[in-house]
């Protein structure tokens, strides 16, 4: 992997998710420096840099062997930020202090010897963090679900929404009720909420609506327990350390959980939509499938199996009880995020995904266009 110190070399390439092989994992180290950088993550592009730049060395003891030798596909599987996170775990800890130059953004010159120490050292901590994939749950992304729902009422669908979510993670967008919500001047949840949403906004505001969230149940097959402190620190650790905001509203969601934790099934999620699925409708509520930056991680099998599901229900949609689908997911041609919505109310097939948006990956700026 090239890349100056700055990684301005870093180029991000669109190749098969599914690759595999030694230059799809370098590939895969590449891209994360380039979408780092591009995203006002220079620490985190720095971390993935110096990890990559130990590809080609004996450096890094069995964690590097392990990644070098990578079975599945790198991309698909996230590996740099499996490794980035438990990397961040160890100075988040205080167990690694050597890390501190990087995690500060002095952005040293020994980096990389900075970073291949921290992982021979502490091999059987950071293994277990190659297993699976990054639990990325971001409060500042259910600004996606709060646009859609209101975009969902103003084409007159019921407001009243039954949540349903995949790759729920600890189920913090589970509790959006709770939240406070200002959508390029468009406010929704309560006023005092401890949670405050309000990414930059650009172009015009989404439809001042309203809309109520009458339950909210999701899935993931590894749940993650706010509650309890190894568990809210894992994932605390794949927040990248340059968005401090990200880390306030954690600790907001932390003391929400407390009070009233989020439901989350243990399940895969084409089970879980076949379950949503098979309740009766309620009359006057949109049931609505949601995710973010999920998609990605659900194998190949399970998301066919799930689009046949919702198109098969969508038929059965109608007015009083209709249907809808919310996506916030990463365009891999783009390399943007992008919103976009599909809806089964008996009149509308659902064939149509329409596009509302373009965002940061965490929130931090939307550009609206509604479509």
């Amino acid at each position: 992997m090239k890349t100056d110190r700055d990684g301005n070399d870093a180029r991000y390439e669109t190749i098969d998710p599914l690759a595999r092989g030694p230059e799809a994992i370098r590939r895969a180290f590449e891209n994360q420096v380039a979408y780092c950088r591009d995203n006002g993550a220079p620490v985190t592009a720095s971390v993935n840099r110096a990890i990559g730049a130990l590809i080609d060395t004996e450096r890094g003891g069995t964690v590097m062997l392990r990644v070098r030798k990578w079975a599945g596909p790198p991309l698909a599987d996230a590996l740099p930020l499996r490794l980035a996170g438990g990397l961040h775990a160890l100075y988040l800890s205080g167990a690694e202090p050597a890390l501190a130059p990087i995690y500060d953004g002095l952005d040293p010159n020994d980096a990389t010897r900075i970073v291949a120490e921290a992982i021979e050292r502490h091999e059987a901590f950071l293994l277990p963090w190659l297993d699976g994939p990054p639990q990325t749950n971001e409060a500042g992304r259910s600004w996606g679900y709060a646009a859609a729902m209101l975009w969902l009422a103003d084409r007159g669908l019921p407001h009243d929404f039954a949540l349903f979510e995949l790759g729920s993670s600890a189920g913090i967008n589970l509790m959006m009720r709770r939240y406070r919500f200002d959508l390029g001047g468009v406010t929704v949840g309560p006023a005092t909420s401890s949670m405050q949403i309000r990414p930059e906004w650009r172009g015009d505001p989404p439809p001042a609506a309203e809309f109520d969230i009458v339950g909210a149940e999701g899935c993931d097959i590894a749940p993650v327990d706010l509650t309890d402190s190894d568990q809210a620190l894992r994932l605390k650790a794949y927040i990248w350390p340059e968005f401090t905001e990200r880390f306030m509203r954690m600790d907001a969601a932390i003391e929400a959980a407390k009070r009233f934790p989020p439901e989350i099934a243990r399940m895969r999620a084409c089970d879980f939509v076949e379950r949503m699925l098979a309740r009766e409708p309620q009359g006057g509520v949109t049931r609505v499938l949601v995710h973010s930056v999920v998609w990605q991680y659900v194998p190949q099998d399970e998301r066919e199996a799930i689009i046949a599901a919702m198109e098969h229900a969508g038929q059965q949609a109608t007015a009083e009880s209709p249907l809808a689908w919310i996506s916030l997911e990463a365009n891999r041609d783009t390399h943007r995020h992008e919103l976009t919505v599909r809806f089964w109310n008996g009149s509308d097939g659902g064939s149509e995904w329409h596009h509302l948006g373009t965002a940061h990956p965490h929130g931090a700026w939307v550009d609206w266009s509604g479509a």
